[in-house]
């Protein structure tokens, strides 16, 4: 078990403390909902979780399989969906490998990337397509 403990800061701000290590984080509302927009939404995290999270889950196959990704980029574009409740609509995510790789290495780095956790965590009907582009 992990334990992440949030105060509420004012101005719909919040402070979270990483329970295990200390290490904080501050989310703010989005200027559009009436936040200052000066960090991360709690929303942008989830983009930003799911980033990672396909980031650790290659790495570690890519680690298994003795290939350096060093340089591998990856971005996650959320949209919102607005009606009936304000949620993530999708969650495009583009991955630049740094490196070739055989067509057996490219299936399962993409079968992976659809594995992680935070991917396999989120509803069903968030649109989450994952799209990698090879040198």
């Amino acid at each position: 078990m992990v334990q992440i403990d949030i105060s509420y800061q004012g101005e719909l701000r919040c402070q979270a403390v990483h329970g295990p290590t200390g290490q904080t984080l501050t989310t703010d509302a989005p200027v559009a909902t009436r936040g200052k927009g000066e960090h991360f939404s709690p929303t942008d995290l989830v983009a930003a979780a799911l980033g990672t999270c396909i980031a650790t889950i290659v790495a570690g196959l890519a680690d298994r399989e003795n290939i350096d990704l060093a340089g591998m980029k990856i971005t996650v574009a959320k949209e919102m969906a607005p009606a009936p409740q304000r949620h993530i609509g999708k969650l495009v995510t583009r991955i630049t490998m740094p490196c070739s790789l055989t067509e057996q290495q490219k299936a399962k780095f993409e079968r992976a990337a659809h594995l992680c956790p935070v991917h396999e965590s989120l509803r069903p009907d968030i649109e989450m397509p994952i799209e990698f582009i090879y040198p």
